[in-house]
């Protein structure tokens, strides 16, 4: 799947996901303006997600209406591997530290919910 390339096709993503479906000034009016953006910034995005094959777009009267055609979970997912990727590189134990040393610092009990989350995640794996 590809990625949505950056923090506005995302955002349009969520808008999408949020209605389920809407025309280009439906998410205009409710990403765009108060990003201050121009409608055709909106509608070109709009375009590369559905080159993507991240939207789908059908046709009512004058204008598109699209739809998301991935879950979010799913988008989410890709995302959250991509980046933890580029942050860990190619040897990951000392970027890892670091990570762990970050979540610390904003939230101490972050790491308990992540122990649990790998328990879980380990839990899951035996049984599969």
């Amino acid at each position: 799947m590809r990625l949505p390339g950056g923090d506005l096709e995302y955002a349009v993503l969520v808008k999408l996901w949020e209605l389920g479906a809407a025309s280009a000034r439906e998410i205009h009016a409710q990403v765009g303006e108060p990003a201050a953006l121009v409608y055709t910034t909106i509608a070109k995005v709009l375009d590369r997600l559905r080159d993507k094959g991240l939207v789908t777009r059908t046709r009512r009267g004058r204008a598109f209406r699209y739809r998301a055609r991935v879950a979010r979970g799913a988008v989410d997912h890709a995302r959250a591997r991509s980046v933890i990727g580029r942050l860990l590189g190619s040897r990951p134990h000392g970027a890892l530290a670091a990570l762990v040393e970050a979540v610390e610092s904003i939230d101490p009990r972050l790491l308990d919910e992540l122990e649990q989350a790998v328990a879980a995640r380990r839990r899951s794996q035996r049984g599969a």
